[in-house]
């Protein structure tokens, strides 16, 4: 177990730190929520880190053969290596397809780009009633202008920083492909025919649900994080921006599904809980894109 069990005596007092039974605390290691002690307290970018989740594993306090400290989904803490890693190759995708889509656009030439926007090859949703359903995955690594690749791949670096590190990568991976497949269905439905949809703005109101939900995990305030929402949400919804606003909330409602699941599934069944959620949330996509290319063929 990671975390120390309360006696039925202990229940209505602090618990004592891991490290230190006797120490009463009110303080848990935002990594695994064992409880530490003021001795024990390491300084992190969010709250405070327990010695172990600090060593990966191998600290004084940390028995041989016992279990490895986890983060708040479940994943086992990386020992070493890059915590925001999928961060950036994320980011590093984008601005790579974003650079191969503006080539081959100067090598086709601007009159059939205006005709045939956005190119054929890496995204969009209007070919999925054709059978091209890779456009909804596609769609998300795609970027028109260098304002709109600039403004989503700044908030992915400062959203998904801490959401990778409280998640682990598998499972941080998992939420920002489905918040965008979601966010890419539900602008499929209820778009009119042919109607371009691209950016990874969808994925990153995933993150954006997430993140609220994470804030909420760890009982931080709220109120930054909603206010940054609804100023998201009021550029969203302004007709003078050309914004999918489907694709908007389809991935922020994903990412609030998912990560709910996420950092709140009950210990005991963790995993298949976590893996059972993003399955309906991925049901519930090929649900509406069936749905949709029903209607349109």
């Amino acid at each position: 177990m990671d975390q120390v069990s309360e006696s039925p005596q202990e229940a209505h007092s602090l618990p004592g730190c891991y490290r230190h039974p006797d120490r009463e605390t009110g303080v848990r290691c935002t990594r695994c929520e064992r409880p530490i002690c003021p001795e024990c307290m390491v300084s992190a970018s969010v709250g405070f880190h327990c010695p172990d989740c600090v060593r990966g594993g191998s600290g004084t306090g940390h028995r041989p053969g016992a279990s490895r400290p986890r983060n708040l989904a479940g994943a086992p803490l990386a020992v070493s290596g890059d915590p925001h890693l999928v961060t950036k190759i994320l980011i590093l995708l984008n601005l790579v397809v974003f650079v191969a889509v503006q080539a081959s656009s100067a090598l086709l030439g601007e009159m059939m780009l205006i005709a045939q926007w956005p190119p054929a090859p890496w995204t969009a949703t209007q070919g999925v009633a054709e059978g091209e359903w890779y456009r909804l995955l596609t769609a998300m690594f795609t970027h028109e202008a260098i304002w709109h690749i600039a403004f989503n791949m700044l908030s992915l670096w400062f959203l998904g920083g801490p959401l990778e590190e409280a998640l682990g990568r598998l499972r941080y991976l998992s939420l920002y492909l489905i918040s965008g497949l979601t966010g890419s269905a539900l602008a499929y439905l209820l778009q009119p025919p042919h109607t371009a949809s691209l950016g990874a703005s969808g994925a990153i109101f995933g993150l954006f649900g997430a993140t609220a939900v994470l804030t909420r995990r760890r009982n931080l305030d709220m109120r930054p994080v909603l206010v940054l929402l609804a100023i998201n949400l009021l550029f969203t919804f302004n007709p003078g921006f050309n914004i999918s606003w489907q694709a908007h909330i389809g991935g922020l409602a994903g990412g609030v599904a998912v990560g709910h699941a996420l950092l709140n599934a009950p210990r005991e069944r963790r995993t298949p809980v976590q893996a059972g959620a993003c399955a309906l949330v991925l049901a519930v996509v090929v649900g509406m894109t069936v749905l949709r290319t029903t209607q349109l063929t």
